[in-house]
């Protein structure tokens, strides 16, 4: 069966994983066509990971797009309505964050970080939904993090995004249960991505990597229709990492 599924920074990280776990899904199930539409700021990123996903067999989709800017974001709903006509599959994965002491956090970190966690997944989530809500199916999933629950010291406005979205997580359940869409909210402790920069060895090795993550969330996308995974809380072994 065809499904269309929207993957946010899909470039790098925890979207590339959970896209690859996608396509090489084809091979496992027979019944499951996906057409994955990669969307994030890197273009050059973005054909890498489509390349990789074809290998496998799945139908792979570029749309650049930055959902900080609300044009590119009806413009990634809008083209993947015109090509493919429905979508089943939304996965909020794009997310920034600066992460320093509370003095020193600017207006200027502030405004990046709610560009693209509050206002951009929220305006995504907005338009996708309503597609959704028309089919009556649909599954929506938003990797928040631990810090939607847990504050570090070095994390005052991250977390502040990220406390919104969990929000905004409870609130569209409350829509989405009256018309057959599922709701999701991921929430990993420390993953090793792009994000944190550069770390030393030792805390490398106690971090997760992307497809520790990426792998309950297909897990959680087959899932028996009638099932919703409402949530997943997925830390290290030895707990949370503060910065």
């Amino acid at each position: 069966m065809k499904q269309i599924i929207i993957i946010t920074g899909a470039g790098k990280g925890i979207g590339k994983s959970i896209a690859l776990d996608f396509a090489q899904a084809t091979n496992k199930k027979n019944d499951f066509k996906p057409v994955l539409i990669l969307a994030s700021r890197t273009a050059s990123d973005l054909e890498a990971v489509a390349d990789e996903c074809r290998s496998y067999g799945a139908a792979s989709d570029i749309i650049q797009t930055d959902i900080a800017d609300i044009a590119q974001i009806d413009r990634l709903v809008t083209t993947t309505l015109e090509r493919h006509g429905s979508i089943d599959c939304l996965v909020n994965n794009a997310g920034v964050g600066r992460f320093k002491v509370l003095g020193d956090m600017t207006e200027e970190d502030f405004d990046y970080t709610m560009a693209t966690n509050l206002k951009g997944t929220f305006f995504l989530t907005q338009k996708v939904f309503a597609v959704m809500e028309k089919q009556k199916s649909g599954h929506i999933f938003f990797i928040t993090s631990i810090a939607a629950e847990t504050a570090f010291k070095s994390s005052s406005v991250y977390s502040m995004s990220k406390f919104g979205q969990k929000g905004l997580v409870e609130t569209i359940r409350l829509y989405a249960k009256n018309c057959n869409v599922r709701i999701t909210n991921v929430m990993p402790g420390a993953v090793y991505t792009p994000m944190w920069g550069e770390v030393p060895d030792t805390k490398k090795n106690v971090m997760m990597m992307p497809e520790d993550i990426s792998a309950p969330v297909v897990q959680a996308y087959f899932t028996a229709q009638r099932t919703s995974v409402e949530e997943l809380v997925i830390r290290p072994v030895c707990g949370d990492i503060n910065e």
